[in-house]
């Protein structure tokens, strides 16, 4: 039986194999370049193209929650949940491992589904040659030829999906009628377009607008040269990012570019139509929210109707008031939720048969009303802009289009028959309404009651702050006047006793009433008084030609202040005034003086006479 022969490569054989091995690699690695796909190569589900600096990452990606369905995408590298642009939003893979994205031979990018070989997606070059895709670390998908001037073919910028990035365009070409915008995803977890669009509205002066469905839900208001009359905040954070508006022939859009050393930044429109502007924070790996819209309430498109004027800071729940020279249409429905309706003049104008006698009237700091219904002259003045919209009886108001270079502005906007959609904001600008001439009276005399009333009410304000200032200022002196009676009356003795101004005695007796009065003695009057709305108290008023003067008086008050005893009266304040001296008892109807006469007869001869005479004048009062 003969042995097996074994099959052995020569030697010739492998010095043939190991070149062909070679060529074979070398163009699986071309083919799959770290950001590059070269005409005829691929990358299948798994691999991905990665930027230069590694900012961007192409691949393929499943939502959150959403495994079985596979979906070509850009996302940011540090956060691959921040998916900036998706190819098949339309069309996602339903083969977790079957998709290849590759490069014809005439320079289309084709998304197949490997286990059918049927094509979900292209990139519709209208231009064939030989070409290559790149990722770019701005995150822009191209595809240029390979040869001449690498002439860019089709790019992912000209098709956005939900976010705009730093060199991206949002506006359109007049010549093709091609648009850059953005639509929101229809879920947070699936990136098919959904119902809410971002676009820039070119009719009049630019300006970007949201819709939802056919919808208009926010505007930002026109370009005027350094932001959108809107959004005066963008000027406050140019240092980051550098905004501007290209008006050529084939191009009006809308782009923001960041500025060296500035966080990596996106403007994303939610699925519900809020755009946000998100800065990515490297140090906690976060995206913060810098800047939101709509804003508020009054960035609701035409929240207060046609004519009417939203502002958020007023200090009432009706945001909604009407521009000067107009009414509410529907006055009992004007409301912060009931104002659509919208005004309507309060005079008409008088305009017509080649005469006028309108006027304009500034009204200051607002974001300028929707320009759809404008004509627009760049190279105009505003006094040629005045005369202009004077001269035509369908214009009811005129603005500067252009504020760059300060004062009132330069360049034509003018509004055809209605406003809308205006509301006060920071750095606001100008807008010149048509008013009638009668309206020019009523309002200078709004104008007399505005500057009149607000001194008016400063001058009362003044008035009652220096009366109250010298009622205090008297009070302090009452006090300090009283407390240095009671030291000249009391001397070092420290008594709680309270000393009673004159004036508060004469309104407790009714400035000493008959009616008042309870009895009489040798040395005065005795008077029932109220004092604190509550306190009923006799009150003694020595007579000055008793022969008790201040010693006598002072032994009076130091020796019944002092006295406590269930059976004895008590002495709760005392007063001398000029030449008055009053002391001031607890009122104890249908008392008898037996009940006092027991502790007094414990006194020395002197403080009993005196205290025997307060006593019997009270009591014989009684």
């Amino acid at each position: 039986m003969e042995a097996p022969t074994i099959n052995r490569f020569p030697n010739q054989h492998l010095a043939m194999i190991f070149p062909v091995l070679l060529i074979f690699l070398r163009a699986s690695a071309a083919a799959v370049a770290s950001d590059t796909l070269n005409t005829g190569g691929n990358i299948t589900d798994g691999e991905t193209l990665v930027s230069a600096a590694g900012s961007f990452t192409l691949g393929f990606f499943s939502p959150t929650g959403v495994p079985a369905k596979r979906y070509l995408g850009i996302w940011f590298t540090a956060s691959p949940d921040a998916v900036c642009w998706v190819a098949n939003r339309d069309t996602p893979l339903s083969n977790t491992t079957s998709g290849v994205l590759e490069i014809a031979a005439m320079g289309i990018l084709r998304l197949l589904d490997g286990g059918s070989g049927q094509t979900t997606w292209s990139s519709n070059t209208t231009r064939s040659a030989p070409a290559v895709a790149q990722l770019l670390d701005t995150g822009n998908l191209v595809v240029r030829e390979q040869s001449g001037g690498g002439d860019v073919l089709w790019q992912s910028f000209d098709h956005p999906s939900n976010t705009l990035l730093a060199g991206m365009r949002l506006g359109m070409d007049p010549q093709t009628g091609a648009e850059w915008s953005l639509t929101s995803w229809r879920a947070p977890n699936d990136p098919a377009p959904g119902d809410c669009r971002r676009a820039l509205d070119t009719r009049g002066l630019p300006d970007c607008v949201s819709w939802q469905g056919g919808v208009k839900k926010y505007r930002t208001g026109p370009w005027n040269g350094l932001w959108f009359s809107g959004v005066p905040e963008m000027a406050s954070y140019s240092e980051l990012f550098s905004n501007e508006v290209v008006v050529r022939a084939d191009e009006v859009a809308y782009i923001f570019n960041a500025t060296a050393g500035a966080p990596f930044s996106r403007l994303v429109l939610s699925e519900v139509g809020v755009l946000q502007r998100l800065a990515w924070d490297p140090a906690s790996r976060v995206w913060n929210i810098f800047a939101q819209a709509p804003r508020d309430v009054c960035d609701d498109y035409a929240m207060c109707g046609a004519f009417g004027l939203c502002n958020v800071n007023t200090a009432s729940t009706l945001f909604c008031s009407c521009i000067a020279g107009f009414g509410p249409v529907n006055p009992s429905q004007w409301s912060m939720r009931e104002s659509g309706g919208g005004c309507r003049r309060n005079v008409p104008l008088e305009c017509g048969n080649g005469t006028t006698t309108d006027g304009f009237m500034v009204v200051r700091g607002v974001k300028l009303p929707d320009t759809d219904n404008t004509t627009v002259d760049r190279s105009a003045t505003l006094d040629q802009c005045r005369a202009r919209c004077f001269a035509n009886c369908s214009c009811v108001a005129y603005a500067a289009a252009d504020i760059r270079g300060g004062g009132a502005g330069s360049g034509c906007v003018m509004w055809m028959n209605y406003l809308v959609d205006v509301r006060y904001v920071d750095k606001g600008q100008d807008l010149y309404v048509r008013l009638a001439k009668s309206e020019f009276a009523k309002e200078k005399r709004m104008d007399v009651a505005r500057i009149v009333l607000p001194i008016l009410a400063s001058v009362l304000a003044l008035t009652a702050a220096c009366l109250y200032l010298v009622w205090i200022c008297r009070l302090r002196g009452q006090r300090r006047n009283n407390n240095a009676q009671k030291k000249e009356i009391l001397g070092d003795e420290n008594l709680e006793l309270p000393f009673v101004s004159f004036g508060d005695i004469v309104t407790a007796t009714n400035n000493f009433s008959e009616a008042n009065m309870l009895g009489q003695g040798g040395f005065g009057k005795v008077y029932k008084g109220m004092l604190d709305e509550s306190k009923e108290v006799a009150i003694k008023r020595l007579c000055q030609s008793s022969g008790q003067g201040v010693e006598e008086f002072t032994n009076e008050v130091v020796l019944i202040a002092k006295l406590q005893h269930r059976n004895l009266v008590r002495l709760l304040g005392c007063c001398i005034h000029g030449d008055e001296k009053l002391l001031i008892y607890e009122y104890l109807p249908n008392k008898s003086l037996d009940s006092f006469i027991f502790v007094l007869r414990l006194i020395r001869p002197l403080q009993i006479l005196q205290v025997k005479k307060c006593l019997i004048g009270q009591q014989g009062s009684r």
